[in-house]
């Protein structure tokens, strides 16, 4: 062995051990930047709300800046297919929605759960039924058997995108009732907050939403709520009743929401951010923040949320099949 050798052998041997560290040290560093969330739906709704407080309470436990973006059009795709296909370095992740497990059964595009990492559930909400304050109906059996009655087309309804989750819902309770489901038109939309807007000036009948999302109307005096498609009364509403009050149907369809990152992420920053989640979500913060917005909580953790994931699409399927929207 030369002298020169002899001399570069530590130097050689160093780099090569400061290099094999490199990834552990980066991923020890995780997170050191911003991290962008998208949400697939417009600002001011209910999943853009739903985002906005899980973000909060995860800043605090990853001590970064997390900016929520909002990327909607085309019934939540566009936003869902900028998740899947980030970088999945862990800088971008995605508050994914109940969609998710719609929009391929009905030909929209080729996007499942399967594209993405799973990372927390952190949110269920169940739809009501908002008409403008003006509308004649002082109950939902009213305006069901309105709808009934009338020819169609004659109820104009909007809240989400063609075949989104409060369309397939409200389709769901006019069957449930005997009513043709295209017997109310859908006009889609980018979400519940721009159609709330276009209920107050009278271009559509109802919105089927998460009352959450019509507060404001509804407290502006502009909008009611005659009933909403859950097990339980809402505790932020407690005067909306539920559909077994009102007419002793046990039907129920809500949204999910969650926290999901690109298929492929590295397992160290999966489990970074699977316990800063945990962490968030059983925080003061967030926990009064959703109950002062009368949002719904739920959780599943990584593979627990995959499994929900795997069985809401089996779910989903059928349901979008019963109504006419398979394709």
């Amino acid at each position: 062995m030369t002298k020169l050798s002899t001399l570069l052998r530590p130097l050689s041997l160093a780099l090569g051990l400061s290099l094999l560290g490199a990834p552990v040290a980066a991923m020890a560093e995780y997170p050191n930047k911003p991290i962008q969330l998208i949400v697939p739906w417009a600002a001011g709704g209910g999943s853009d709300s739903a985002a906005r407080g899980i973000a909060t309470a995860l800043e605090k436990e990853l001590g970064v800046t997390i900016n929520v973006v909002n990327r909607p059009g085309g019934g939540s795709v566009v936003g869902h297919t900028v998740m899947a296909s980030a970088k999945p370095d862990g800088y971008t992740l995605g508050f994914v929605t109940g969609e998710l497990n719609m929009m391929h059964w009905q030909g929209l595009t080729k996007i499942t759960h399967e594209d993405f990492t799973p990372l927390a559930m952190t949110n269920y909400d169940y739809p009501g039924v908002q008409v403008s304050a003006d509308a004649p109906y002082n109950n939902v059996e009213e305006l069901l058997k309105d709808i009934d009655e009338k020819p169609q087309g004659t109820f104009k309804a909007s809240g989400t995108g063609m075949g989104g989750i409060w369309h397939v819902a409200f389709a769901g309770l006019l069957m449930d009732r005997g009513i043709e489901p295209n017997k109310v038109t859908w006009i889609p939309s980018q979400g519940a907050a721009p159609a709330m807007v276009e209920l107050a000036a009278g271009s559509i009948e109802l919105v089927p939403s998460s009352v959450p999302e019509a507060r404001s109307m509804i407290d502006a005096g502009k909008a009611k709520g005659l009933a909403i498609l859950s097990p339980e009364r809402n505790p932020a509403f407690p005067d909306i009743p539920t559909l077994k009050e009102s007419i002793g149907s046990d039907y129920s369809l809500g949204e999910w929401r969650g926290v999901a990152g690109p298929k492929g992420m590295d397992p160290a920053v999966v489990a970074k951010l699977e316990d800063a989640l945990e962490k968030a979500y059983n925080s003061e913060f967030y926990q009064d923040f959703m109950k002062r917005q009368g949002f719904g909580v739920e959780w599943h953790k990584g593979a627990d949320f995959k499994q929900f994931l795997v069985e809401n699409n089996a779910y989903m399927g059928g349901i979008i099949e019963k109504i006419g929207l398979k394709k």
